[in-house]
């Protein structure tokens, strides 16, 4: 594609969403419910390490944090997205008792989830799936 061809390039893009998730039930089924939801899944990792890594080498455009991955804490991965002005929702089945304190005023969706409670969070922490090129 030529410069002026991307340049005139009008297709919107979608938005590209980090997973961090460590029961694989749960992974994907919210790679479903993001590809129904029009986004696009920049990488599902069960731990600490490779989403910190994944979010260093991949462009996101916002994440969904489990907060008990085993016996790793998500404020390394958290403090990272916030550092790059990259929104994210933790997801979490004991309510905000587990919300690393820095990030209290972080939204939450709490497990068991539904899609519909899925794109409600979505468009109000990253607005919709879908953006015009600029």
């Amino acid at each position: 594609m030529t410069l002026a061809a991307a340049a005139a390039d009008t297709t919107p893009w979608k938005r590209r969403i980090l997973i961090v998730e460590d029961e694989p039930f749960i992974a994907l089924t919210l790679e479903d419910m993001l590809f129904e939801l029009g986004f696009v899944v920049a990488g599902c990792v069960a731990d600490v390490p490779a989403a910190l890594d994944l979010i260093v080498r991949e462009e996101i455009d916002g994440a969904l944090l489990d907060v008990n991955l085993g016996s790793d804490k998500i404020d390394a991965v958290a403090a990272l997205l916030a550092e790059r002005a990259c929104p994210f929702v933790f997801t979490t089945g004991y309510g905000r008792s587990g919300i690393p304190a820095a990030y209290a005023d972080r939204a939450v969706l709490q497990k068991p989830f539904g899609m519909d409670d899925l794109a409600t969070i979505l468009r109000t922490e990253l607005g919709p799936a879908e953006q015009p090129r600029v």
